[in-house]
């Protein structure tokens, strides 16, 4: 058995599953608007919240995937590209993160 298929079958199904996830997300996160629209009670801050969890979610997804096609290609190229991917994916979450402190510091003082 060809043990290459199946481990380039996992990565990409982690890969689509990550795209997925972002883009019901994203989806998602244009139907609350839309349907928010024209109401007082349009919670934005709740709608990024949400938005920015699919996004850090589906980031996940996607460095596992990139680290499961190494297991096929473990060249120094294939390692340092790896490398720059997850380091540019985790400056990301980080950043969605940080952004998502104060908002959601604020959701939970006026739940209070």
């Amino acid at each position: 058995m060809d043990y290459r298929i199946i481990v380039e079958g996992v990565a990409l199904f982690l890969s689509s599953f990550g795209a997925a996830v972002i883009i019901f997300g994203g989806i998602w996160a244009i139907i609350k608007v839309l349907s928010g629209i024209g109401r007082r009670t349009l919670d934005y801050n709740a709608i990024r919240i949400d938005f920015t969890s699919q996004i850090m979610m589906g980031l996940e997804f996607f460095v596992a995937g990139d680290l499961i096609k190494s297991i096929l290609k473990p060249s120094l190229d294939e390692v340092i590209i790896l490398g720059i991917i997850v380091a540019i994916r985790t400056v990301v979450g980080y950043s969605l993160n940080q952004e998502l402190k104060p908002i959601g510091k604020k959701e939970i003082e006026n739940n209070r």
